[in-house]
C-alpha cells in the first residue's frame, strides 16, 4: 500500500543537493586502529569480523534507512489496508491517499534525520538479509567539525569509538540482536489500526497516519502506545536501548580521554550540539521521538557510570549475560537495585 518510491523522493527533496565531501581522514584505517582499543576496553569478543568503515552521503543514508523503515511499517500498513477494504466504493481512493501520506511523511522524517546523523552501525533487527555495515555520513561529520570548532581527527576517532562499541555489543553478545528484534516484532504485532466513522456518520475517518511514521527506531514507537501490554514492551525496549547507548557513551569517553590528543572539550561540544536547536526544530524532534533518544543517552550513561564505579567493566558486562540480566526500567533509575539483584544471583546455589 505504501508507495516507497514517493518516500525516497520526499527524502531527496528534504535533503536537497549535496556536493561530495572529502574528509581528509582515512576513516577505515582509523576504525581499524580504534577497534583494538574498543576490544580491550569492553572485553567483548566479536563472533565475526567487524565491517569496514564506509563513508556515505545523506541521500545514501536516507535510502538505506528507508529500506529498514519499510520492513517495520509494512506489517502495520497491511492491517490498515485490510480495514480500508470495508470502506466500500471509496476504498481505492482511501488506500491511495493513506499510502501517499505515510510515504511522504516517512521520507520527510528520513530526510530530516539524514542531515544530523554522524555515524551508524547498520544492523537489521527484523531480518538477516543484509550484512551489517559501519557507516559515517561524510557531510554531517564535516559540518559538525566546523560548527563545534574541534580537532578533526580526534572528533572522528571519538565518533568511531562510539560506533565500534555498537559493533562489539551486537556482534559480541550472541542474544542481543534477536532479543531486540523479538521485542520490536512483538510490539508491532500489537498495533491495531482502527478506522472509525467520520463526524457525519458516513465517510470513514482514517487513523492519525503521522503516528505510523513515528514508529522509526529512534524512539517514535512511543506514539503508538495504546495498552498496558504495549507500555510494558516499550519500557523494556527503552531500558535495553538505554544500556546499549549508555555503555557506548562510557566507552567513547574512557578511550577518548586516553587516546585522542585533542579530546578535551569534545564531550561539552557534543552536548551543546545535541541541545542547541531552534524552537521549531525542538518541536519536530519531540514529534519524531528524538527527545526520547536523548533521555536514553542520559539514563543509560547514568546507569553505566554508577555500575562501573562500583564493579568496573567486568561488573558492568554482567548486563550482557542474558536478556534477564538487562536492567528493568526501575533498576535503570536506581542502579543499586540492579547491583543487588546481580549479587543475589551470583550467590544463588546451583542445584
Amino acid at each position: 500500500m505504501i508507495e516507497w518510491s514517493v518516500a525516497r523522493q520526499a527524502a531527496r527533496l528534504s535533503i536537497g543537493s549535496q556536493e561530495p565531501v572529502e574528509l581528509g581522514v582515512d576513516l577505515r584505517a582509523l576504525c581499524a586502529r580504534m577497534e583494538l582499543h574498543v576490544a580491550g576496553c569492553t572485553r567483548l569478543e566479536l563472533a565475526a569480523p567487524a565491517p569496514a568503515a564506509e563513508t556515505v552521503s545523506r541521500r545514501e543514508w536516507a535510502e538505506l534507512n528507508l529500506a529498514s523503515f519499510e520492513k517495520m511499517l509494512d506489517p502495520v500498513a497491511e492491517r490498515l489496508d485490510e480495514r480500508l477494504a470495508f470502506a466500500g466504493p471509496l476504498a481505492g481512493a482511501l488506500r491511495l491517499g493513506a499510502g501517499a501520506t505515510i510515504a511522504a511523511e516517512a521520507g520527510l522524517v528520513m530526510g530530516y534525520m539524514a542531515q544530523r546523523v554522524l555515524g551508524q552501525y547498520e544492523l537489521s533487527l527484523l531480518g538477516a538479509e543484509a550484512p551489517p555495515r559501519l557507516l559515517f555520513v561524510a557531510p554531517n561529520l564535516a559540518s559538525a567539525v566546523r560548527e563545534l570548532e574541534v580537532d578533526e581527527e580526534s572528533f572522528f576517532g571519538w565518533i568511531a569509538i562510539h560506533e565500534l562499541t555498537h559493533v562489539f555489543q551486537f556482534q559480541g553478545v550472541p542474544w542481543l540482536r534477536d532479543h531486540l528484534g523479538g521485542l520490536i516484532r512483538e510490539y508491532l504485532a500489537t498495533v491495531d489500526v482502527k478506522i472509525e466513522r467520520g463526524d457525519a456518520g458516513g465517510l470513514p475517518a482514517l487513523p492519525d497516519l503521522s503516528k505510523l511514521v513515528d514508529a522509526f527506531r529512534e524512539g517514535g514507537l512511543v506514539a503508538l502506545v495504546q495498552s498496558r501490554e504495549q507500555r510494558d514492551l516499550m519500557d523494556r525496549m527503552n531500558a535495553a536501548m538505554a544500556v546499549v547507548e549508555g555503555y557506548s557513551e562510557l566507552v567513547m569517553d574512557a578511550l577518548g580521554e586516553r587516546l585522542l590528543p585533542a579530546y578535551e572539550g569534545l564531550r561539552a561540544a557534543m552536548e551543546r550540539r545535541r541541545r542547541s536547536r531552534s524552537a521549531p526544530e525542538r518541536i519536530l524532534q519531540r514529534l519524531l521521538g528524538l527527545e526520547l533518544k536523548l533521555r536514553q543517552y542520559e539514563r543509560g550513561r547514568g546507569f553505566c557510570d554508577a555500575v562501573a564505579a562500583h564493579e568496573g567493566m567486568e561488573g558492568l558486562n554482567q548486563v550482557w549475560g542474558s536478556p534477564d540480566a538487562l536492567p528493568s526500567p526501575r533498576e535503570l533509575e536506581r542502579p543499586q537495585l540492579w547491583l543487588e539483584r546481580m549479587r543475589t544471583k551470583r550467590l544463588e546455589p546451583v542445584l
